[in-house]
Parts: structure tokens; sequence; C-alpha cells
């Protein structure tokens, strides 16, 4: 039923619209008065068409809220119609530009720290939906079942259809031994499945080592917190005391992180003086360029770094440094697109704007953003409903197979244009007792069944044992920034 408004009201909500229009007015004069007008004549213009037709939208903002206060069915609050007229200002720029109410905004703070409460899952949204990049390895959500890819389609009763990524985060931590149960939609499941997980304190270890066949250094990289760069020291200083002469950086399912940590893991690898990274925005502030410094101890023997559809931002950022600079070999499959840059703005009520400013380009100029890192040498890893299906003789149609890839940022709306467990400790920890000889050999037929697993892992492993063999027989090409680099396709079964 609509109901009509009478003459009285319409008199209130005119006087209260000259007092929103007033508001409107000194709000663009406050516009006006820090600059958005600029020197130019034809600048001028546009940004008078620009105030002009603002101040037009702000009353009918001012419309819109006064008729929700007097005539919505229950009483809202005034702070609570801004708010979510706030977040629905943000969620029309893209997918990570958002706004972090002040319980939010800590909960953001501790992400990067290392250590936080909750399930241990890095989650992102994928085309509108809540899903699983990849759960963290020893967490109550790994010990679950949780995989990456998995769409988390409610939070207790909650559908998470719409749900911003701080909304949800916020639901799914909580104090630590609380249990918490999520719907999960995965593509070999008929049926959504739900999960009951404890939640428990979660400490993030970034940086994971091996080594492969005596001379291989294995690098993990999960995410890039704030200790990433020291950890990795570490484990190369290890790795230089036990003969390792070559190295897989695995960047695969890392969603990124801080961007210094970025910077700081590419400068192990790179020469003096080499541009990593630089950003591009609207305004000056935000034109930023990152540069290796002398400040560190660089290695430099041959090295293969593993990415995939779930390597964004950060690790996209040291993949296509290393690659445009013809320092490592890029292996896998293209990575996830996320070459944007994310300012954290505080707010004066503890709250804070996540803003998209700029774009990051890799040294030769590469667009990262939605375009992604292409591999030198691209190799598929079979799904696990295909593996399924060859053990059972049955094989899935092409269409389903391509829906079970990952999306990538291209996917995602309003976008920008543009296993087995691991451990890093020493390997076959056993009793005291243990012919030493047996535990090496139990560990290295351990290692050797985790490569058969892992196709990427074991083309990398190959490639570099026969690195000196190629490096005698191929010579070398002068490196060319005005192309993507080419690709080898390694897609067999």
């Amino acid at each position: 039923m609509t109901s009509v408004i009478g003459k009285p009201t319409i008199h209130k909500l005119n006087l209260l619209h000259q007092a929103t229009g007033i508001i409107a007015i000194l709000v663009i004069m406050i516009f006006l008065l820090t600059g958005n007008i600029a020197g130019a004549e034809e600048k001028e213009n546009d940004d008078k068409n620009a105030s002009a037709l603002t101040y037009e939208k702000l009353k009918v903002f001012s419309e819109i809220l006064s008729l929700i206060e007097s005539n919505y069915v229950e009483s809202v609050g005034p702070d609570e119609l801004i708010e979510g007229a706030i977040k629905g200002m943000v969620k029309a720029l893209d997918p990570h530009s958002s706004y972090l109410p002040p319980k939010s905004y800590k909960n953001m703070l501790v992400d990067t720290s290392g250590k936080f409460g909750g399930l241990g899952i890095e989650i992102s949204i994928r085309k509108g939906l809540l899903t699983v990049i990849s759960p963290i390895e020893d967490t109550p959500a790994f010990r679950a079942g949780i995989k990456a890819g998995d769409k988390i389609i409610k939070i207790e009763d909650e559908s998470t259809l719409d749900m911003t990524l701080t909304d949800a985060v916020s639901r799914l931590r909580g104090k630590n031994g609380t249990p918490i149960t999520i719907t999960v939609f995965r593509d070999s499941l008929d049926v959504p499945k739900e999960f009951t997980i404890v939640r428990a304190i979660i400490k993030v270890r970034s940086v994971i080592k091996k080594i492969y066949r005596n001379e291989i250094g294995y690098i993990k990289i999960r995410s890039f917190s704030k200790n990433t760069s020291k950890d990795l020291d570490a484990a190369l200083a290890e790795f230089e005391t036990k003969g390792v002469t070559k190295l897989v950086l695995d960047v695969r399912n890392n969603p990124g992180g801080l961007l210094n940590q970025a910077v700081e893991v590419a400068d192990r690898f790179l020469k003096k003086e080499n541009l990593i990274v630089y950003t591009k925005g609207r305004t000056d502030e935000q034109n930023m360029r990152f540069t290796t410094h002398d400040k560190v101890k660089r290695v430099t023997y041959p090295m293969i770094i593993l990415v995939n559809g779930g390597s964004a931002s950060a690790s996209e950022i040291v993949a296509g440094a290393l690659q445009d600079l013809g320092r490592a070999v890029i292996l896998g499959t293209t990575t996830f697109g996320k070459g944007s840059v994310q300012t954290i703005i505080p707010l004066t009520d503890g709250s804070a704007l996540r803003l998209t400013t700029a774009r990051y380009y890799t040294p030769s100029g590469r667009v990262i953003q939605e375009n992604g890192i292409i591999p030198d040498i691209i190799v598929e890893m079979p799904l696990e409903s295909e593996v399924k299906d060859k053990k059972d003789g049955k094989k899935e149609s092409e269409e389903k197979t391509k829906l079970r890839r990952f999306l990538r940022e291209k996917d995602l709306k309003k976008h920008l244009k543009g296993k087995k467990s691991f451990d890093d400790g020493d390997i076959g920890e056993e009793t005291e007792n243990k012919d030493p000889d047996k535990k090496q050999e139990e560990a290295d037929n351990s290692l050797e069944n985790e490569l058969k697993k892992d196709r990427q892992l074991m083309m990398a492993i190959t490639l570099l044992e026969g690195w000196e063999i190629m490096q005698k027989t191929l010579k070398p090409s002068p490196k060319k920034f005005d192309s993507a680099p080419s690709q080898i396709s390694m897609n067999q079964n």
C-alpha cells in the first residue's frame, strides 16, 4: 500500500530540505576552498559542473534521509542511516575500497601483526561471493578440512551474500575457544556443507623452508606480514651454511600483505639501484617509486618462483619485479591480478577509510591490476575432481572443469581496469636411538613423495637440477621491456 503525505508534513520537510540544502552548500564551499578548482579555465568549468551536480545529488540525499526518518515503518537512528550511506557509497567504487567502523579498523591493525584470534583462513570477495583464498596450515580451519576455493555462503545463520569483507572478518573472529558454524559450498560437493570450528589464537608463520636433493633450497612465503623479511633472512642464512646453490621461492596462494615487506623480499635477490615497483595515482603523493638499497645481504644463485591464481598483490609485485629484471623464472599459472594500492585513512571517530588510490606497475611498466603476472613456464595443477575422475575412469566436461578454475581480479564486479602440511624445522625429528642414515633416508623419501603430489614444484626442482647444463647450452638474450614474456606451456597430464 502507498500512503500520501499531507501538506503540513510537506511544509516541515521543505524547511528541513532548506536546512540540509544550506549544509550541502557549505560542503561544496569546503571542496572549493581545499583546491578542487584548478587554475585552468577548462578545469574550472569541469569542476563547476561537477559541483552543481554534487549539490543536486546532495539535495536528493537530504530528501531521502528525511523521508526515511519520518516515514519508515520503524524508527531508524541517523547514525545507522548515515553509516549505511557511507558503506554504500564506498561499495560503489571497487571491491577493495571499504569503510572500516572503529571495531573493524582495530581488527585490520591486528591482521598484519602475525598473531590474531580466529579460524585461520585467508578470505576475499570474488564475484560477489565470500571465498577462501587459502587455509593457514595447522589452524582450526585447516584441520577441519576447509580448502582453497571454498565459498562461505553462511556464517552461523546469516547469509554472506553482499556482505562486506570487513563485516565477514568481524563475524568470523571471536573469543578464543568459542565455536562458530559456517556453511560452505564446494565444487566437488552436491550440496553445501556445514563446518563447526572452534576459534583459536592464530599465529601466522609467514616463511617455511626446506632443502630438496641436498642443494636446492625451498622457501614458501604464506603472506607478507611485518616479520617476513626477517624470517627470510634467517632461512637464507641457514641455506648458506648447508651448501644450498639454487632456490625455489613459492608464493602460491599468497594473498599479499604489506608493501614494504614485498619490496624488502625482492631486494634480497636484485642488484643495487634497481627499480622494484612504482605506483601511479591521481595526485603526486600517490606516485611513488621503490628501489633496492645497499643495506641487505643479497643472494645470487639461480631461482624459480612458483605462482598461481591465488598469488595476489604483494606476491605479484615480487614475481613481476624479478621477472622483468631477468632475475628469476616464473613458473605456474597466471596470478590473481590485484594490482591496486589501498590507503588507510583514519577518521576522527576512530573509524577509517580503506581507499584505492593508485595502481602498481612492474619495472617495465606492466600493469598488474586485472592482468596479473603471466608465468614464463605455464604448468597447470590437476584439480582434485580431475584426479578423482581419473581414478574412477571418468572424464569431467570441459565446461565444468573451467568453472572450477580460480577466479581472478577481472572477474570481480566493478574491478579496476587496467597437500601436505609443510614444516620449517629440521626434517625427520625422531627418537635419538634411530640410525641417522635411516632417518635421512626416510626424510628424503618423504620429500620425494611430496614432489610427486606437486607437479609445479617437481617441474621447478627438475629445471634447477639441469640449470648448469642449460646455462652452458643456451646463450642469454638481452631483456626487452616492450612485450610480455614468452611462455612455455607445460600442461601435460
